[in-house]
């Protein structure tokens, strides 16, 4: 490449010259994770694959069953900045962005970045701040960047976005429009503990304490390293022949109200290759495409009237069916 081409580059896209141990350090990490919050490991790890491929996170669960907990986690273990920003109903775009304040010693307007401008950014109860102010995250999480009053800012390198959200039915909340949902790589829910673990926490140590005292195991740098590398997971003619397939039947089906777009093939691709790699694995198996399916599109599909109702496994149970020709 020459010098003029890799001068074009943003940050995130220039190689980084370091060999590093990608499936070692993703392992530990897991190990890590899973000693702070328990029995969650598929969860944990359908996480780490969204953040390894450099996708945002949302967070659909009642409250008190650990994604504060899990966003500050992830913070903590990849030793990202963290910053976490609590939407209400009376939140205005500014208190995310930033605000220009008129500086007299320079006689000019001077930018000061808001909570957003930090690699990881927990936006908690995302739906409870209305349609103006979810708004104010859409060309973040999209480009990376931010343009407020003609000039525009990026954000830091690594970037990710973790919003929590309430359900639907409780009061005081703005649904997130189709446009918003489909900024996010991936839906998941935590869920309660199943009555072994339960018991370990309540006999165990807080887990903020333990989020205290947490090592990172890699550095941001690091992640970059990986977050690059996924792409060099191979994919055979096979294998895309088969997503193809996944991506037809939902866009010819009778149970969705429209199919899946192009940009959802690309972003379930991805995430494929990004758990191949948890399994520190250079080429992508079907299993893989399952594995992240239903957490990759359950919030992209809505059913149609004629299957309305349908919890979000029932939506994607349909997809998971379709052969590997």
């Amino acid at each position: 490449m020459s010098q003029t081409a890799s001068s074009l580059l943003t940050p995130e896209e220039k190689p980084i010259k370091k060999t590093i141990n990608s499936g070692a350090l993703l392992q530990q990490t897991l190990t890590t994770m899973n000693e702070v919050i328990l029995g969650k490991e598929q969860t944990l790890r359908l996480a780490l694959t969204c953040l390894i491929a450099r996708g945002h996170l949302l967070i659909e669960d009642q409250p008190g069953v650990g994604k504060t907990t899990l966003s500050l986690l992830l913070a903590r273990v990849l030793n990202l900045d963290f910053q976490r920003i609590q939407f209400t109903s009376d939140m205005l775009p500014a208190d995310i962005l930033g605000v220009s304040v008129y500086d007299q010693n320079s006689a000019r307007f001077k930018f000061h970045p808001g909570p957003v401008f930090s690699q990881m950014v927990l936006a908690d109860e995302v739906n409870r701040a209305t349609p103006k102010a979810q708004s104010a995250l859409l060309e973040a999480m999209e480009e990376q960047q931010v343009t407020t009053e003609g000039e525009t800012h990026p954000l830091p390198s690594p970037f990710f976005v973790i919003a929590t959200q309430n359900p639907s039915n409780q009061i005081g909340t703005f649904a997130l429009p189709e446009s918003q949902l489909d900024r996010f790589l991936m839906r998941l829910e935590i869920g309660y503990p199943d009555h072994a673990h339960e018991k370990e926490l309540l006999k165990g140590r807080d887990r903020r304490e333990i989020l205290q005292n947490i090592t990172p195991v890699m550095t941001p740098d690091e992640l970059l390293i990986i977050q690059q590398s996924v792409s060099q997971v191979h994919v055979s003619d096979t294998l895309i022949d088969y997503l193809q397939n996944i991506l037809n039947v939902s866009r010819n089906s009778p149970h969705y109200r429209h199919g899946l777009s192009p940009r959802a093939g690309i972003a379930i691709l991805h995430c494929a290759q990004a758990w191949a790699m948890l399994d520190d694995r250079d080429h992508l198996l079907p299993e893989d495409i399952q594995a992240i399916l239903p957490a990759t599109v359950n919030h992209r599909l809505q059913p149609s009237a004629e299957f309305s109702g349908q919890d979000n496994d029932a939506i994607v149970s349909h997809l998971l069916t379709v052969p590997l020709d």
